[in-house]
C-alpha cells in the first residue's frame, strides 16, 4: 500500500499541473509536464537510498573497529588506575639509571621506583647501568623491558661515569632518552609531557626537580598496574600521590633530564668524566646546553611529577637547601672531583649562566604553557603538522587562571635560581683518602695478588689504554703508582686505584725523552723495583706490568701455577732460536713474584745493586739473579740465585713475546698473528721514543682508550663515541 503512495502523487500532479499553468498564463507541453511531476520523487527516492547505504556502511565500520580493538595484544593497552595514558602513536622512551645493589631498604625503594616507570606505558624500556649480580637478578623478572648494561666506564669503587652513560645511551634505539635517579618514583604526567615535547618542531632538552616524600603508604599491585593504599583499596588519581609530597627537592642527584634522540649534540665540546650521582654533572650539562644554543632548554618541574622518598641516610653532598648552599668544603673526594671538573671545563666555568630566561613548562587548565617569569609572559603552544607554533603572547592579568598558575611557580625557588658558578671550586689538591695499604686490601684478589704498573704523565694515555684493556678482561686487581703529581691527579679523576710516594719518585721526569737508554728512564725504572719490594713486604704477590704491555688474555692463571721461590720474567731475547736466558735478557717490565722469604731477600739485593748502578734496574736484575755473564744460568730458560735459592724462570716467548720476537709488530694484522701463536701478552718495546711507541700501538689496533672523550673503547660502542658530541 505504501509503495503506491508515490504513484498516486504523480497522477495527481499530472491532472493538476495543466490547470495551474492555464490559470497563470503558462504554456507547458506534455514532456515537460511529465518531467515536472516525476523528477522530484525520483531524486527523493535516490537520496533516501543513499542515506540508508551510508548508515549501513558506518555501522559495519564501527563493528569492525570494535572487533579489531578486542584483538589487540594486552601490552598495547597501558593501564594506570584503570585509565589509559598512552596510545599506539606514542614515542619510544628509554629510561636510563645506575642503581645501587638491590639489598635492604635501598633495594626496596629502587624496586618500587623502577616498577612505577614500567607501568606508565608499554613504550618505555629501562636500561640499568651496573656490573652487580643483584641488578641482573632484578631485571630478569621483567624480561626485555628492563635491560642491564655493564659496558660503560666505572671507577675502581664501582661508581659509573656520567659521560660514559650518556655516550652509551646512543647505542639504544629510542625517540626520547630519560636519565633519572634509581629511587625516584615517576607518575603518568611524565608520559603526557614527553608526548607533548615529542611533537615540538625543535630539538630540546628538559629537566625537572623532584619532591620529597617522608611517608608513602602506597604500593603497586601484584602486576604493577595499580597503586594501592595500605588497606588494599585502589588509589583513584595522581593527585592523591602528589598530596604525600612535602617540599621540593633540589638535589642534583634527584633531578630528571630528558632529550629527544637525534644526531644533534646536546652541547658544544666534550662532556668531562663526571662521576654519576656525585653532583654537578646535571647542572653543568644544563648550563652548557643553554650556552650552546643548539637545543631548546626548558624546566619541566611543574609538568612532570617526581617523588623522592626522603631518607636521611641518602643525602647528597651537593645540595641546594631552602636556606642556601651547604658548605662545599665538606664534600668527599668524588664530589670534589666533579666540582674540580666543572670549574675547569665548559663555558660555565668562566661565564655566569642567565637562568632568568629559561622557559618553564606547566599544564594549566588542561593546556601546556611555557612561562617566562622574567617578562611575566605566557606562551601557549599548539600542534600543527608536528610543528611548534607560537599562537601569541598575552599578559597574565588578562586571564585569572593563567595568573594563578604563573604565581604558583614564581613563588618557588628552583635549582636554577642559585649561582652555579659560585659553587665551583677547582681544587689544587684532590684529597684521595686511600693509602697503599688500604688500596691493597680493597684491590687484591683472593690469592692476595696484585697487578702493579708505574706511569708518569707523558704516558697517561697509554696508562688508560692499559687499564681499559685489563677491565675488559675482568682483571680488576691492579694498582697504579704515579711517578708525578699530574699523573696522580689525572688517575684520581679517571677513577683509577692510584697511590704515590713523593719521597721515592724521581724528579724532573721528561715528557718526551724518558725512553730506554735515557737518564730519565734509568731513574724511573729503579722506582719500580722499590715499589714491588714494598708490596711484597706487606704480604702480597705482585705481577709487575709496564703500561706498554698489551694483554690479549689474563696471564695470571698461568703465572700463578709457578710455585713459591720462583720469579717468572719475560725474556728480551730477539733471536728465534737458542737460549732465552742469555746475559741481560731478563725484561724487568713484566715479571711475577710471590711474597715469600727467598723472593723478598732476592729483590732486596736487586734494589741495593740498582741504587749504586749508573744504569737502569734491568741490568741489576740479571746481574744479581743470574750472575754477571750468566754464571747462574740453568739450562736455556732458567737461573738460580745461589744465596736465596730463588729460581728465575724465563717465560715462553710464544706466550709472552717481546717487541722484537718474530717481528709481530710489523705484521699486517698484529692481533691475528699473535692469536695464531697463542700470545697472552705482547710487549711494545724494542722501539725508541714515546711518540713512535704510541703510533705503533694505535695503528695496530691494540688500543683501548678514546683520548678525545676520555672513555674506554668498549667493544659494543667503540664506533659510536667520537661521533656523538660536537668535539
Amino acid at each position: 500500500m505504501e509503495a503506491d503512495v508515490p504513484m498516486r502523487q504523480v497522477l495527481t500532479c499530472l491532472v493538476a499541473l495543466p490547470c495551474f499553468a492555464a490559470e497563470n498564463g503558462i504554456k507547458i507541453d506534455k514532456t515537460h509536464q511529465i518531467l515536472q511531476c516525476i523528477l522530484p520523487f525520483t531524486i527523493m527516492k535516490a537520496l533516501q537510498m543513499g542515506l540508508w547505504s551510508i548508515w549501513l556502511s558506518g555501522f559495519l565500520l564501527i563493528g569492525l573497529s570494535l572487533y579489531a580493538t578486542q584483538r589487540l595484544p594486552q601490552t598495547m593497552k597501558p593501564n594506570f588506575n584503570g585509565r589509559s595514558y598512552g596510545d599506539l602513536g606514542s614515542p619510544k622512551m628509554t629510561i636510563f639509571s645506575a642503581p645501587s645493589p638491590f639489598a635492604g631498604s635501598v633495594g626496596t625503594r629502587q624496586s618500587l621506583a623502577i616498577r612505577s616507570w614500567l607501568v606508565l606505558s608499554p613504550e618505555i624500556t629501562v636500561v640499568l647501568f651496573s656490573q652487580d649480580p643483584s641488578v641482573s637478578s632484578f631485571a630478569a623478572f621483567f624480561g626485555s623491558r628492563v635491560l642491564v648494561d655493564p659496558y660503560i666506564d666505572f671507577t675502581f669503587r664501582g661508581t659509573p661515569f656520567f659521560h660514559s652513560m650518556v655516550a652509551r645511551s646512543q647505542a639504544f634505539t629510542s625517540d626520547i632518552c630519560v636519565f633519572v635517579d634509581s629511587e625516584s618514583i615517576l607518575l603518568p604526567d611524565l608520559v603526557q609531557t614527553l608526548n607533548f615535547a615529542h611533537k615540538l618542531d625543535h630539538d630540546w632538552l628538559l629537566f625537572a626537580s623532584s619532591r620529597n616524600v617522608s611517608y608513602f603508604p602506597l604500593h603497586l599491585g601484584e602486576y604493577g598496574e595499580l597503586w594501592l593504599r595500605e588497606d588494599g583499596t585502589r588509589m583513584r588519581n595522581q593527585k592523591e600521590l602528589l598530596d604525600w609530597s612535602q617540599q621540593w627537592n633540589f638535589s642534583e642527584g634527584r633531578m630528571l633530564i630528558a632529550w629527544n634522540s637525534v644526531e644533534l649534540p646536546l652541547h658544544h665540546g666534550v662532556l668531562p668524566p663526571f662521576l654519576y650521582g656525585r653532583g654537578f654533572h646535571n647542572h653543568w650539562l644544563i648550563s652548557e646546553a643553554l650556552f650552546s644554543g643548539i637545543r631548546f632548554v626548558f624546566d619541566a618541574s611543574w609538568a612532570i611529577s617526581i617523588l623522592s622518598l626522603d631518607d636521611s641516610g641518602h643525602q647528597p653532598n651537593w645540595l641546594v637547601e631552602r636556606s642556601g648552599l651547604v658548605d662545599i668544603e665538606n664534600r668527599n673526594w668524588e664530589y670534589a672531583g666533579n666540582s674540580h671538573l666543572a670549574a675547569l671545563y665548559g663555558l660555565s666555568s668562566f661565564r655566569e649562566t642567565n637562568y632568568g630566561g629559561v622557559m618553564k613548562l606547566l599544564k594549566c587548565d588542561g593546556q601546556y604553557l611555557f612561562i617566562n617569569s622574567t617578562d611575566n609572559s605566557v606562551h601557549p603552544y599548539t600542534y600543527q603538522r608536528m610543528n611548534l607554533k607560537k599562537e601569541g603572547i598575552f599578559h597574565s592579568k588578562r586571564l585569572k587562571k593563567t595568573m594563578a598558575c604563573v604565581d604558583g611557580i614564581k613563588s618557588v625557588k628552583t635549582v636554577l635560581d642559585f649561582s652555579f658558578k659560585d659553587q665551583l671550586m677547582p681544587s689544587r689538591v684532590l684529597d684521595f683518602p686511600f693509602s697503599l695499604e688500604s688500596l691493597l686490601t680493597i684491590m687484591a684478589d683472593k690469592n692476595k695478588t696484585i697487578v702493579l704498573t708505574v706511569a708518569g704523565y707523558s704516558y697517561k694515555d697509554m696508562l688508560m689504554s692499559w687499564s681499559c684493556r685489563l677491565r675488559s678482561l675482568s682483571v680488576t686487581n691492579f694498582l697504579v703508582f704515579a711517578l708525578d703529581y699530574e699523573t696522580y691527579q689525572f688517575a684520581i679523576l679517571q677513577g683509577l686505584p692510584v697511590f704515590s710516594d713523593p719521597e721515592s719518585a724521581p724528579r724532573n721526569i721528561s715528557f718526551n725523552d724518558c725512553h730506554f737508554g735515557t737518564k730519565c728512564f734509568q731513574r724511573v725504572t729503579k722506582v719500580k723495583s722499590r715499589m714491588v719490594l714494598t708490596i711484597l713486604k706487606l704480604g702480597y704477590n705482585v705481577l709487575l706490568s709496564d703500561v706498554d704491555v698489551y694483554w690479549f688474555r689474563n696471564p695470571l692463571p698461568l703465572l700463578s701455577s709457578f710455585g713459591p721461590t720462583v720469579l717468572a720474567a719475560q725474556s728480551d731475547e730477539y733471536n728465534e732460536t737458542g737460549p732465552i736466558n742469555l746475559p741481560r735478557r731478563l725484561n724487568s717490565g713484566f715479571y711475577f713474584v710471590r711474597s715469600d722469604g727467598p723472593s723478598v731477600a732476592a729483590l732486596e739485593k736487586v734494589v741495593k745493586h740498582a741504587a749504586t748502578s749508573g744504569l737502569s734496574e734491568q741490568p741489576s736484575f740479571y746481574d744479581v739473579l743470574c750472575g754477571e755473564d750468566g754464571s747462574n744460568r740453568l739450562g736455556d730458560n732458567k737461573c738460580v740465585e745461589p744465596e736465596t735459592n730463588l729460581t728465575i724462570h724465563f717465560l715462553d716467548r710464544k706466550l709472552f713475546p717481546n717487541g722484537a720476537y718474530l717481528g709481530l709488530w710489523g705484521k699486517e694484522n698484529v692481533t691475528a698473528a699473535c692469536q695464531k701463536n697463542g700470545c697472552l701478552i705482547l710487549h711494545n718495546n724494542w722501539i725508541s721514543g714515546r711518540t713512535k711507541k704510541l703510533e705503533r700501538q694505535v695503528s695496530s689496533g691494540l688500543w683501548e682508550y678514546d683520548i678525545s672523550t676520555r672513555m674506554c673503547l668498549q667493544s659494543l660502542h667503540r664506533t659510536k663515541l667520537t661521533g656523538y658530541f660536537d668535539i
